[in-house]
């Protein structure tokens, strides 16, 4: 057994996640890179240190959950989701079960329910957003983000959803009542069902095919029948038939 797969063991039994289900090279280089600045000379010597320094242990959860995130992300892909694939959700009823997976720091849900808030009223919305770091769940529940999170948001919305407040900018009160942060494991967690729309973006690209394979079936099984799954701009799904999905539109996928 090897250094790297001892160290992803000892992780699984410490912290519940399976590095093994994530790609190894690219994990590893990045962990590598961690315990090197931190000091480190070996997986096993990184091990004893996040077992003995709750700094360093949050900050290798904060790593492993790869948080990178800004609001209305690719920006032509939510334009699709508001003028295509919503008014499609919408045309049988009126309150929509949605799932932000995999949130980080919650730009992703919060442009969701903005972009919503065009067709209902923010009282019928309800948002679940899930990531596995407790930490940046935390960040999303505050709400606060730096300018540069916000490039991509129209003007409109900005001025309506968002207050500056020095160099920072907060979501508007009205938008986060309408999402619901919780911790959870794609990759071990049970699933919720009967979602209309399921969004995951730009995470799954870090896991191995038989990973990847798992999630998408998972995902499948929590859509309603005619319920849509958007994906990140380097995710597209090969063969989305396997899982009982089909192409709506480029990166989103609809539940046959």
């Amino acid at each position: 057994m090897s250094d790297y797969q001892k160290f992803s063991a000892l992780i699984k039994g410490k912290t519940g996640i399976d590095l093994s289900l994530y790609k190894e090279m690219q994990m590893k280089r990045r962990l590598t890179s961690l315990y090197e600045k931190r000091g480190f000379t070996s997986f096993d010597s990184y091990f004893h240190g996040l077992s003995s320094n709750k700094e360093f242990l949050e900050e290798f959860l904060d790593r492993v959950t790869i948080n990178v995130s800004e609001f209305y992300r690719n920006y032509s892909r939510w334009a699709t989701l508001e003028q295509k694939v919503l008014p499609m959700l919408l045309t049988n009823k009126k309150k929509l079960r949605i799932w932000s997976a995999a949130c980080s720091t919650g730009e992703e849900p919060y442009t969701i329910a903005m972009i919503l808030s065009k067709y209902v009223d923010l009282s019928s919305i309800e948002i679940l957003a899930t990531d596995l770091d407790e930490k940046v769940l935390e960040r999303a529940r505050t709400g606060v983000y730096p300018e540069r999170a916000l490039q991509e948001v129209p003007i409109t919305i900005k001025n309506k959803y968002f207050q500056q407040e020095g160099t920072f900018y907060k979501v508007d009160d009205r938008i986060k009542k309408c999402v619901t942060f919780k911790k959870h494991n794609l990759l071990s967690d049970t699933y919720t069902t009967s979602f209309d729309l399921i969004v995951c973006r730009n995470v799954l690209i870090y896991f191995t095919e038989e990973a990847k394979a798992m999630v998408y079936d998972k995902f499948s099984n929590s859509l309603v029948s005619g319920g849509v799954f958007f994906v990140g701009s380097t995710e597209q799904i090969f063969s989305p038939d396997r899982y009982g999905l089909s192409v709506y539109d480029t990166f989103f996928y609809t539940k046959n």
